[in-house]
């Protein structure tokens, strides 16, 4: 009898740590900036191949005011961001299932970007991040606030320009933040940030730089492990950098130079290379080697091709790109060698998602594509204008939706099966 209580009881703990991992590998979130793992890539259901018709179904559609933030995607509920009178940032949790409004949370805050960026608006940048229990939210004078997810309620607050006596960003805080362990990660204060999430601590801050009337950082970091060193990636102002997450150390660097400090990409990372490129300089792939127990980098190609606004996203060794000339592009990895360009020019911007060979991408002038990722030619499957707002925002795909923040709007689609 024994026995067989303790077989039920192991089998019992099976069952539960199983249900656990389930739950924890559930594939209806977007909880911060290009998804789940930050790179693009949407797990869950297979994409339809078509957005005509029933496949693309409005499900609802709630106004608010002006904001880039992409939406961030939870279980229950949306969190958005806005900027209210040019004066007052918000953030706001609503229903996923109908929109409903569940928490506001507001505080001051506003800049006047220079007048060559005026036309992009002066609102909310930054797309916040969530843990599970926090959504990390940046205001646009260089201050990170930390909200309760189920109640709205602040937890903490830090004020970046007063703690280290920093010009506010010009064009606001940019930068998404990274949530990773128990740490943030943001490019703040005129340099590389990590605080402690529960609390707000500042643990260092690395890699300051001068800040400009012409900008500051705002690429947003990520983590990946590169020859067999697991770091944070940061594009800066004129430098691509991997930082060591526990201590801060500066593993290594290379620069990228830039027109006014047009570093804006996500480093996408491509097994032991890092991807980027420049607002007038180029586009470039990193080799992170290990020697002597250092890492060092070395610039594997350069070419001319800008990769702009649009972080890229990597299919089967080549790159997918939204160029500057604002052409569409494939990249082969492993050359540096373009295999095809679009004759046809798209919009200034595209937000970009993959699934397996699909690539769907949104610009700015509201119209969605559905690419079929295919290096010897650009194979646009379909296209369809969804807003006739500006749609700056990165999209987000969770379970079978489509997120979709509109310049005064969220707007979520179903995308099934036809």
């Amino acid at each position: 009898m024994k026995t067989i209580v303790l077989f039920f009881l192991a089998y019992l703990m099976v069952v539960i740590v199983a249900a656990g991992l389930g739950a924890s590998q559930k594939t209806d979130l977007w909880p911060q900036w290009r998804g789940p793992s930050r790179d693009g890539q949407v797990p869950g259901p297979a994409w339809p191949t078509t957005l005509k018709g029933d496949a693309l179904k409005l499900l609802w559609r709630v106004p608010l005011g002006p904001s880039y933030s992409g939406p961030i995607v939870v279980h229950d509920r949306v969190f958005v961001t806005e900027t209210k009178d040019k004066s007052v940032e918000i953030v706001r949790a609503l229903d996923r299932a109908n929109g409903k409004e569940l928490w506001q949370a507001r505080w001051k805050g506003a800049v006047t970007v220079p007048s060559y960026a005026a036309g992009n608006g002066e609102w909310i940048r930054s797309t916040p991040a969530y843990d599970g229990e926090s959504v990390y939210v940046a205001g646009m004078r260089d201050v990170l606030v930390c909200l309760e997810a189920a109640s709205g309620k602040e937890r903490w607050r830090v004020d970046f320009v007063a703690r280290y006596e920093t010009p506010v960003p010009p064009f606001g805080f940019v930068c998404s933040p990274l949530v990773d362990e128990d740490y943030v990660y943001v490019q703040a204060a005129a340099a590389f940030v990590k605080l402690e999430k529960r609390t707000g601590k500042i643990l260092w801050r690395v890699l300051p730089y001068k800040s400009t009337a012409n900008g500051t950082a705002v690429s947003s970091p990520i983590i990946a492990t590169l020859a067999g060193k697991r770091q944070v990636l940061v594009q800066q102002p004129r430098v691509l950098a991997g930082v060591a997450p526990q201590s801060g150390d500066v593993l290594w660097s290379v620069p990228v130079p830039a027109f006014r400090t047009g570093n804006i990409l996500t480093p996408t990372v491509y097994k032991d290379c890092v991807l980027t490129g420049a607002f007038g300089g180029r586009t470039l792939l990193v080799q992170i080697a290990k020697r002597d127990d250092k890492l060092e980098a070395n610039t594997l190609w350069s070419i001319n091709e800008q990769g702009y606004l649009s972080t890229p996203v990597i299919i089967n060794g080549h790159a997918y790109m939204h160029l500057r000339n604002q052409r569409f592009a494939c990249i082969n990895l492993g050359t540096g060698k373009a295999t095809w360009t679009s004759n046809k020019r798209f919009g200034r911007y595209w937000s970009m998602v993959a699934q397996k060979d699909l690539i769907l991408s949104l610009d700015q002038e509201g119209v969605l594509r559905l690419f079929r990722a295919n290096p010897k030619k650009m194979e646009l499957l379909d296209a369809r204008t969804i807003s006739e707002e500006e749609t700056w925002a990165h999209l987000a795909v969770a379970d079978g939706r489509l997120f979709i923040r509109e310049l005064h709007a969220l707007a979520v689609y179903s995308w099934d099966q036809p």
